[in-house]
Parts: structure tokens; C-alpha cells; sequence
């Protein structure tokens, strides 16, 4: 399964079977408004907290995504998800409610991927049959932890990002024994902590940028590819800036890639109309588009291969606070509809 230093291959291309994809109100304001599954009308979603509200967004994604492949939660071995919120309690407090044996993950926005490359390879392995992976991520308590509370009304640079309220989350099953065609799982491409001593936490697109490309030029070289492989390469969410800025540090390694073919799930879920400065973020950016929008893509024929890279900014506010620069990180992981 090993593929050159840090890239798996599965031979036996995991499937995703079912998808669970839900919104805050801003979210329901955007253009990708067809391919949520629901939406909620506040963001305290019938709950006391916001943090708890993270954790509404977490059950009915998984409930939605069950309800469609038809499974029970019984039926799953394993349930990989992740969150913004300290020790990501939003998440264990899910799988305290769904009672799926649990492997909580933190990669902070990259935490999809790392979720989806994970499942893909127990799957792959034969170390279960199916796993309920993804990520999620709520706007207000993130504002409250990581800067300023809303109510506060700090006033935001052109470089800063506006965290996704929304959850997305995947059945991902052996593909063996499934109907084609499907979105598969085919290969996954781990990424490394990079950190260009960048130390501003309302520029997450410049700081993930280098992790991104570093991430993207290791699977190209592992697999022996080029971007001519695929239809589409998305990241999570560099947004205007870190996309920018990816797109001319891979030309500088020798990969030419358009606007068009690389593109960024940050610039996607909002319109024009929404003032989110530089784009969208947080975990649940990329888990939505994903699941949601992309993977109806790819069912309608719009593309067959894709690679989504997702970027994390591994700081805390305890770091922030103590003068700490961001250490980043990318995981890549390929779907194509076959």
C-alpha cells in the first residue's frame, strides 16, 4: 500500500458510500445552497452553547448519512471526526451519542482529509468494513476561542477568513463488494508540519500555503504523476491568499496549474455578496464542499478524478498568546468516480 515516502495507494478502492452534509444560516445564503442535505436557522441550534451547537451539526450529518446507505450505527466499526473546539469535545460528545467505537482527530482545517485518508486505508487493509469519518466546524464558538466573541465586533484585516458553521461526514466502504460507478477512495498522500515562522492568525491562507505545496509535489513525485491527472485539485481553504500563493510556489517547482484546475473550497461555499475578507475556513469547510458539492459533481459527470488537499493551521490560543510562529500541515486524498 506504501507508495514512495508517504503516499498510500488502496487497491481495493474504498468507496464512499453516503454523505451527511449540514449548514449554518450564512451557509444557506451561499451558492451551494442545493447540495447541503439541511440547514439551520440560528446558529444556537436549539442548544445553550455554541459548542454544543458544534455538536448538533456532528449527529444529524452522521444521522443523514446513515439514513441514506440504509446502515446503523451498529453496523459501523469505526467513527474518525474532528473539530476547532478545545479538545474537541463537539466530537467525542457526538460519538458519545452514536456509540461508534471512536478515534478522535485534530489537524485543525485538514482534519477531513486526514479523517478520509484514514478510513481509506483500515478499509483498504481489511480492518473494517465500514467507517463514518469527517469534520466539522462552527462559527461563533471558534470566534470565541481563537479571537475575538462576535458580539464583540472587532474589526477583521482583508487577509482574515470566515469559519464554516457546518458539518460533512462520509460512510466509506469496501468497495469490493459495491456497484460501480461510485466516488472511490484511491490513493491518500500524508503531509509533514511546515512552518515559515508566519505568526499573524488572520493570514491562515499565507501561513498553509507552504504545506499545501509541499504536500501536492510529494504526491505528484510518489505516485509518478502530474497535474494533467486530474480534473480538479482543491484545497480547504488557502482562500484568495494562500491560493495565490500556493499557485506560484508550485510554478516555481515546476508545476504550472490554472485558476481553473486549482481551485479552493474557501472560495466556493460563500458568494460574492457574503463580506468574508479573504474566504472561508475551519474544518468544516472542506468536509461540506466535499461531500456535498463536489462529490454531485463528480456523480454528474462535471469531473472523474479529483485530489483535495486539505490545510490546517496547528496553532491554539495558548501559542498565539506566548509569541509561538503557525506550524502547518496538508493532507491530499484522491477520489475518482469509477
Amino acid at each position: 500500500m506504501l507508495q514512495g515516502s508517504r503516499s498510500w495507494m488502496f487497491a481495493n478502492q474504498p468507496a464512499i458510500m453516503s454523505t451527511g452534509v449540514v449548514g449554518g444560516p450564512f451557509e444557506k445564503k451561499g451558492p451551494l445552497t442545493a447540495d447541503f442535505d439541511q440547514f439551520y436557522d440560528d446558529l444556537w441550534m436549539g442548544k445553550d452553547t455554541y459548542e454544543q451547537a458544534n455538536r448538533v451539526l456532528i449527529e444529524d450529518a452522521v444521522e443523514i448519512a446513515l439514513k441514506k446507505s440504509e446502515k446503523k450505527s451498529k453496523d459501523v466499526q469505526f467513527f474518525l471526526a474532528g473539530d476547532l473546539i478545545n479538545q474537541i469535545t463537539p466530537s467525542s460528545f457526538a460519538a458519545r451519542t452514536n456509540a461508534i467505537p471512536y478515534l478522535g482527530l485534530f489537524g485543525a482545517c485538514s482534519t477531513s482529509m486526514e479523517g478520509l485518508a484514514l478510513a481509506g486505508f483500515l478499509v483498504n487493509s481489511g480492518g473494517a468494513n465500514y467507517i463514518m469519518t469527517g469534520a466539522s466546524s462552527h462559527n461563533a464558538a471558534t470566534e470565541k476561542q481563537f479571537r475575538y466573541p462576535t458580539e464583540y465586533g472587532g474589526q477583521k484585516p482583508p487577509t482574515a477568513q470566515w469559519t464554516v458553521t457546518g458539518a460533512g461526514f462520509a460512510l466509506v466502504g469496501n468497495g469490493n463488494s459495491l456497484p460501480h460507478p461510485m466516488p472511490r477512495i484511491t490513493s491518500a498522500t500524508i503531509g509533514k508540519v511546515m512552518d515559515l515562522g508566519l505568526s499573524d492568525p488572520f493570514n491562515m491562507g499565507g501561513a498553509m500555503a507552504p504545506a499545501a505545496v509541499d504536500t501536492i509535489t510529494g504526491h505528484f513525485k510518489d505516485l509518478n504523476r502530474d497535474p494533467s491527472y486530474y480534473d480538479l485539485i482543491i484545497s480547504g481553504d488557502l482562500a484568495t491568499i494562500g491560493r495565490q500563493t500556493a499557485i506560484e510556489m508550485l510554478k516555481e517547482k515546476g508545476y504550472v496549474l490554472t485558476e481553473e484546475k486549482f481551485k479552493d473550497c474557501g472560495l466556493l461555499i460563500y458568494g460574492d455578496n457574503q463580506k468574508v475578507q479573504s474566504g472561508a475556513s475551519g474544518p468544516g469547510c472542506s468536509a461540506t464542499v466535499l461531500y456535498g458539492h463536489l462529490l454531485n459533481e463528480m456523480k454528474k459527470g462535471t469531473y472523474k478524478r479529483i485530489l483535495v488537499v486539505a490545510t490546517g493551521a496547528l496553532l491554539s490560543p495558548l501559542t498565539f498568546q506566548q509569541g509561538e510562529t503557525i506550524p502547518c500541515i496538508a493532507h491530499a486524498v484522491s477520489i475518482e468516480f469509477i
